[in-house]
């Protein structure tokens, strides 16, 4: 043929530097495009050999990157179908037409591994290089080499060339910003990460092996790709070991994994892959990059949002579809119907799996139970149908270290547990060691207490709440038992107004200052066995904190101080004591400033309501201030008394650092005083 000389054919005007420079996020991205066009000109013909269309030599097919740093060029090469000069105009020439495109209508039903849609990919060069040049000979018989030659401008020259095999080679002349792309290392790494398991065998240089000291080249292919993964073979072909050694390759140096899915649909879309549960311990963070996504065994991204819930983003392993709608890049996804058809095919999919593994071996599932527990308890709170499936195979744990689901549970504790109202009360702990005097008062009734340790069990027991007919969820400190469970009317605290006076003083004003913890000392009649105090704190406040922690919206309770409840059982014998002798100790002296503080009030009380249109009058208001005067003297006095009474009662400040101590919140100083008293009452 003779030299020919022209100008890519666009249907936009100035397009080609936006396709040059701006195609792809990410320059990286070229070697992935040339090389799976060689791959796609493989398959094909291979596809024609399998019709009969071509009766050669099908042997050496693999695909070669060469990389020369002393010429500063950057080849890849294959053995494939090759393209005339006629089809080079067509298909180099004409940006966006693609011959794969072309080849997949004519053979729709067979060719099913023909990856680009878009005509642009071989574009991606000449964001690396600066000349780019085609040498290729067709397949067919009688067919003349061609080269194609262009410097990244919009002009192109094209001429015969001397080529003997079949094929073509892209030979990119990498210019000075690129250089990093005539290390052998950088290619290496880049084709394992884009080409590691594409259908064809890919050659990188040759194998190394150590010697004298250092690695030397062999006279061994360097093959960098796995071209039949797991995920493309049948279940039914694969053994566990096949399952964990693919893992290991994707996941070197990581545990064996719990268990996996393999994926394998054909209708209404193509998709296959394995997904592995890891076992992911204590540490909540959602990994996003942890799903690899292929196209026809050609690496897409490892950002995989759209395409699989977001709670699976906790899994590992592959997904692969060509049904999957992308770019022209294929590095970002579409949202589109098709997409979220296949989130849901993936949903139903592990779904699925999960009750057949839970019914099958009931008691490896529950061996596995706390390392899967977060990812379940994930799916529930963020996909509404994953979370009807899951509500079969749920399993709560308690403190017995045994498992039910939520209906065998139900069963368990509703006849000892429904309070009243005809509620059925789950009680739980979040830390067994820390709340096991709560633990034992409540098992000593004969009721049942989980155990909900876990990162998102502050939001999954408000689903559960949601969920649950006629239930409450509430912690086993959050108040005493028989108000967390009220199987009658309580008992009433047995105390008059100048004992409760004097009490409350006597045990608030021995509360050591907790750093963001208030205190309101309460009065229970709890049995006489119960412990003297106890201290609680509210279950709605507490979780609100809790949740606050994982969600910065929550910000304003995370903000507030913890709110607690010390509990005084008026029934404890050594409470009664204290009450009686404090009582008979300061009565007297108690009773007139209590007097005081009524009579003042009721005078306060008197000139308020005498009040015209409620407002007071000068003269009154001056009453009302100086009475209200009197009554902050008076209580600050019975306050002083009631505190110097308790300060020389070391038995009230010892019960209250007991149950501190019981709820971790006794520290510092405070740890010291009670310890040095501790011995000292031994004594």
């Amino acid at each position: 043929m003779s030299k020919q000389t022209g100008t890519i054919g666009v249907t936009t005007e100035n397009i080609f530097p936006v396709i040059k420079k701006f195609l792809y996020s990410d320059n990286e991205i070229f070697l992935r495009e040339l090389v799976s066009n060689a791959v796609d000109a493989t398959q094909k013909l291979r596809t024609l050999g399998s019709f009969g269309d071509f009766k050669g030599d099908l042997n050496d097919m693999n695909v070669k990157v060469t990389v020369d740093k002393e010429a500063g060029t950057l080849t890849v090469s294959d053995h494939g179908i090759g393209m005339t000069a006629d089809e080079i105009e067509k298909y180099i020439n004409q940006i966006a037409f693609s011959g794969a495109e072309e080849f997949l209508e004519k053979f729709k039903d067979n060719a099913n591994a023909i990856i680009g849609h878009f005509g642009l990919g071989f574009y991606s060069a000449f964001m690396v290089a600066k000349k780019v040049e085609i040498v290729s000979l067709s397949y067919k018989d009688g067919a003349e080499a061609v080269k194609w030659e262009c410097d990244g401008s919009p002009v192109f020259t094209m001429d015969a060339a001397e080529k003997k095999d079949r094929g073509t080679d892209i030979i990119l002349h990498i210019d000075e910003e690129n250089k990093e792309f005539l290390e052998q290392s950088r290619i290496d790494s880049l084709l394992k990460k884009y080409c590691r398991f594409l259908p064809v065998p890919v050659v990188s240089g040759k194998e190394k092996e150590w010697k004298d000291g250092k690695y030397v080249d062999t006279d061994r292919d360097n093959i960098i790709n796995i071209t039949e993964p797991a995920w493309t073979k049948k279940p039914s072909d694969l053994t566990r070991e096949d399952y964990l050694n693919f893992y290991h390759e994707l996941y070197p140096s990581q545990d064996d994994p719990l268990f996996w899915i393999h994926l394998n649909v054909d209708y209404p879309f193509k998709l296959t892959g394995i997904l592995y549960f890891p076992k992911i311990k204590n540490n909540f963070e959602i990994n996003k990059n942890r799903i690899q996504l292929y196209s026809n065994q050609v690496f897409v991204t490892d950002s995989v949002e759209g395409v699989v819930p977001e709670f699976m983003m906790l899994l590992q392993g592959v997904i692969d579809s060509p049904d999957i709608p992308l770019n022209v890049s294929r590095s970002y996804l579409q949202s589109d119907a098709a997409v979220k058809k296949i989130s849901g095919y993936i949903t139903k999919k592990v779904a699925s799996r999960l009750d057949e593994i839970f019914r099958a071996d009931r008691a490896d599932y529950e061996q596995k139970w706390d390392d899967i527990k977060i990812f379940i308890e994930y799916g529930m709170l963020t996909d509404e149908k994953f979370c009807e499936s899951a509500m079969k195979f749920m399993l709560l744990k308690d403190t017995q270290n045994k498992y039910y689901t939520l209906d065998e549970y139900r069963t368990l504790v509703e006849a000892e547990q429904t309070d009243k109202d005809g509620n059925v009360v789950y009680l739980y702990a979040t830390d067994v060691t820390a709340q096991y005097a709560y633990i034992q008062n409540a098992e000593s009734r004969g009721y049942d207490v989980l155990v909900m340790d876990g990162q998102l069990d502050s939001h999954f027991i408000g689903l559960l709440e949601q969920k649950l007919e006629k239930t409450r969820i509430v912690r086993v400190d959050s108040d005493i038992i028989d108000n967390l469970i009220q199987k009658e009317s309580k008992k009433s605290v047995d105390l008059n107004e100048i004992e409760r006076s004097i009490l409350t003083t006597a045990f608030s004003s021995q509360i050591p200052v907790v750093d963001k913890a208030n205190f309101l000392v309460v009065f229970e009649a709890m049995k006489e066995s119960d412990a003297p105090v106890m201290v609680t704190q509210n279950e709605y406040m507490r979780r609100m904190k809790e949740m606050a922690a994982m969600q910065p919206g929550m910000n304003f309770y995370g903000e507030m101080p913890d709110s607690y409840n010390l509990v005084v059982n008026t029934e404890n014998p050594l409470v009664k004591s204290i009450s009686r002798d404090a009582e008979d100790t300061l009565k007297e002296t108690v009773e007139p400033l209590a007097k005081t503080v009524a009579d003042k009030n009721k005078g306060i009380s008197d000139l308020r309501a005498s009040a015209k249109d409620g407002k007071l009058s000068d003269e009154d208001q001056a009453k009302v201030n100086a009475l209200e005067a009197e009554v902050d003297k008076a209580r600050k006095e019975e306050e002083s008394v009631v505190k110097e009474y308790a300060d020389g009662k070391e038995q009230i400040r010892q019960m209250i650092d007991l149950a501190l101590l019981a709820n971790g919140l006794l520290a510092g100083a405070d740890l010291g005083k009670f310890i040095s008293r501790s011995f000292s009452l031994l004594k």
